[in-house]
């Protein structure tokens, strides 16, 4: 009688299970899930994927902004902007404010997320205070920290006492972007460290501190290689964040390229030969250069992370 009643509760799951298998065979399944994931299709392919490629075609035309006589020019502006000195020092700038952001951004955020981690009292306060500035717009940002700069009325040279020309030379003009940046940003890498942190099964230190393991070689040997992964992604993520700058970089120097031309990016000479010279094809040739730098920097870290895995097994 057991058996029985078992056989009958069991018996309309199974009949279900086996429904489902079928219809997933049949394929309706698939068909229904279409409709669910066809307005993002739609959006993603009419605001990403049809202005990729009419900017393909874009950069092998020599059109204008305003879509008189564009005519097919081939590799022309590819052989331009290979030749171009301004597009290779704008790229410098990018990859100059590359170098000085993503490894103070993460040795800062790392910091930070110990801090807020381990601090006894007012956690929460000190969390929203770290995380804060990352919810401002850029324009916010940067209009807050070009105040702050200002020679004359500026608090930094008050503060501190100097009298240093912030964002009117070239010595200068990238270190306050990128100051401003850290400022800035720092909170989104910061919370994922902090999450990761939090992460740390607390038995791993408990184990340490009975083996006599003080806190510099707890962290040497427990919290950096537990944060590894997660330090992968905050590098990788600021890469391609850095490599991008463009809002407060313009804000800051007043929608110039800055001082001698110091602080002019990739993306800002971009838009300048598409929207200031109305050199639409050529602008999307070197903006087409641009994708593929981040695409070979994005495959780089992806076939690095997989040969560490490999090496690791």
């Amino acid at each position: 009688m057991t058996v029985t009643s078992a056989q009958t509760v069991v018996s309309p799951a199974r009949t279900r299970t086996a429904a489902i298998g079928a219809t997933l065979r049949r394929g309706q399944g698939f068909q229904h899930g279409g409709w669910f994931v066809a307005p993002f299709l739609a959006l993603f392919a009419l605001f990403v994927i049809w202005p990729l490629l009419r900017g393909v075609y874009l950069s092998f035309t020599d059109a204008n902004i305003t879509g008189d006589g564009e005519s097919f020019v081939g590799l022309d502006n590819y052989r331009e902007a290979l030749k171009d000195p301004l597009m290779w020092d704008a790229l410098g700038h990018s990859a100059y404010f590359t170098l000085l952001v993503v490894p103070c951004i993460t040795v800062l955020a790392f910091l930070l997320a110990m801090l807020a981690h381990h601090i006894e009292h007012g956690k929460w306060l000190w969390r929203l205070c770290f995380f804060a500035p990352f919810l401002l717009p850029s324009t916010v940002a940067g209009n807050l920290w070009q105040w702050l700069f200002n020679p004359g009325t500026g608090m930094i040279n008050h503060v501190f006492g100097i009298e240093t020309p912030w964002l009117t030379d070239k010595s200068y003009a990238m270190l306050a972007i990128v100051i401003t940046t850290l400022w800035w940003t720092v909170g989104f890498s910061f919370l994922l460290y902090l999450a990761a942190l939090q992460s740390i099964p607390d038995h791993l230190y408990e184990a340490a501190k009975l083996d006599g393991a003080n806190a510099w070689h707890r962290m040497v040997h427990i919290t950096l290689p537990m944060l590894r992964n997660i330090t992968g992604l905050v590098i990788a993520l600021q890469i391609l964040a850095s490599l991008q700058v463009f809002d407060q970089a313009v804000v800051m120097m007043d929608f110039g390229p800055g001082p001698e031309n110091s602080t002019r990016t990739f993306v800002q000479y971009t838009l300048e030969e598409g929207f200031t010279s109305y050199r639409v094809g050529y602008a999307s040739a070197i903006s087409i250069i641009f994708f593929v730098i981040i695409a070979a920097v994005a495959l780089a870290r992806m076939w690095l992370l997989r040969n560490r895995e490999e090496g690791a097994r």
